[in-house]
């Protein structure tokens, strides 16, 4: 039998749709893991209190810089066909994160601009990396993007993260094997599925020793 960890990485814009940031009580908010639809959950689902929350301690929520967090969880969770272990690269190891790269992403999120509900079931759509220098010149983002985000989606738009996604993963297969790598989580973007306007996300690679270095001190 193998156990996961307690740890769990998102970003705090995706804690501030289930927490009312920075006044919530996180002890009210419960983590479901193995679930693909949230109104017939099923056996597989495993269910976790947040025990300890650390947001970054130089995040900013008007410019969303520094947009990462840890959870520790109440207690470990059993690995699964429906729960595994996701892998997080460092800066050398890894996916190599390149633009025009096809990786995938996640999540429970509206699926129109329009719409304010989120999904009941569990949405993935392919991306495609854009490279931060396109993404943030003028016409796109002009400027708006942080060294430390990387942009995911289509030129074009269409197919893009929107609200409720935030926290969800952007996963890349690896360059010689056949596991994956969470090589972003979802921050931010303008809209969604807007030509130009890709999805931000946070680079865990980026932030990869900040997390080592918290679950080395036990701050998490």
């Amino acid at each position: 039998m193998n156990w996961l960890g307690l740890l769990v990485l998102l970003t705090v814009a995706g804690l501030a749709h289930s927490i009312q940031y920075p006044c919530g009580n996180s002890s009210l908010v419960y983590v479901v893991l193995g679930a693909t639809q949230l109104t017939q959950p099923g056996p597989e689902v495993q269910v976790r209190q947040i025990k300890k929350l650390l947001l970054h301690e130089n995040y900013k929520r008007q410019d969303m810089s520094n947009d990462i967090a840890l959870l520790e969880l109440s207690k470990p969770v059993e690995c699964s066909p429906y729960i595994q272990l996701a892998c997080v690269a460092d800066a050398i190891l890894g996916v190599s994160v390149s633009h025009e790269k096809s990786c995938w992403i996640a999540g429970w999120g509206a699926t129109t601009p329009r719409d304010k509900n989120r999904s009941d079931r569990l949405q993935e759509a392919k991306v495609y990396l854009i490279s931060v220098q396109l993404c943030n010149s003028t016409g796109w983002y002009s400027g708006k993007i942080h060294p430390y985000n990387l942009c995911a989606g289509y030129p074009q738009g269409l197919i893009d993260s929107c609200q409720g996604d935030s926290g969800g993963p952007l996963m890349c297969q690896d360059n010689y094997a056949d596991y994956w790598w969470v090589v972003g989580v979802t921050s931010w973007g303008e809209s969604c599925g807007r030509a130009r306007r890709p999805g931000i996300y946070t680079s865990t690679q980026y932030f990869y020793d900040w997390i080592l270095v918290h679950m080395a001190t036990k701050n998490i």
